[in-house]
């Protein structure tokens, strides 16, 4: 039975590296897994997630030796929120992205090279 070691939370067992995420802190959504502002597209199955993979997902560093495992912080920050920019529109109107800040947005880019 693995021991997990995440992060700065409390160690525990666990009987595979499937895991139930709120046991690292994380809840599951319809969309991902979300801790606070930071939202996280991961598959979740029969309520469990495979911490491994999670873990390459986020970049964390992973150790392990025998059955304890150990998952440090990401290596970089996870975030969905994009900087904000203006743009024109085919017509010449300018449009900023923090106008439809707090709504869903999907960008779409393209060039011709």
């Amino acid at each position: 039975m693995p021991t997990i070691i995440y992060g700065t939370r409390e160690p525990f067992e666990a009987p595979s590296l499937r895991v139930d995420p709120v046991r690292i802190g994380w809840d599951a959504k319809p969309y991902g897994l979300c801790r606070g502002e930071v939202c996280v597209p991961f598959p979740v199955e029969n309520g469990l997630i495979a911490l491994v993979a999670f873990a390459e997902r986020l970049r964390q560093p992973v150790v392990h030796e025998g059955d304890v495992w150990a998952f440090g912080e990401p290596r970089r920050p996870t975030s969905l929120e994009a900087p904000d920019f203006t743009l024109p529109d085919v017509d010449g109107r300018e449009h900023s992205l923090s106008d439809a800040r707090g709504k869903k947005v999907m960008l779409v880019t393209w060039a011709s090279w």
